[in-house]
């Protein structure tokens, strides 16, 4: 369970920005998606394959 302490004086609107902040840092809403549909085993690795060489061009570009 989430629990977001509300100083005194502050606003819903920041208490809500927060609430949604650590939601999407669990990763709830994300496992729920992943969870609605069967993704093949290879399938998943070979889409962390690609990240993986997307992210390693990004960082080659950037040491360049």
């Amino acid at each position: 369970m989430i629990i977001i302490p509300v100083k005194e004086g502050e606003s819903i609107d920041k208490a809500l920005k927060k609430l949604k902040r650590k939601f999407e840092k669990t990763g709830v809403v994300r496992e729920l998606r992943d969870r609605q549909k069967f993704t093949k085993p290879s399938v998943v690795k070979r889409e962390e394959r690609l990240k993986a060489v997307y992210i390693q061009q990004l960082q080659d570009n950037a040491n360049i």
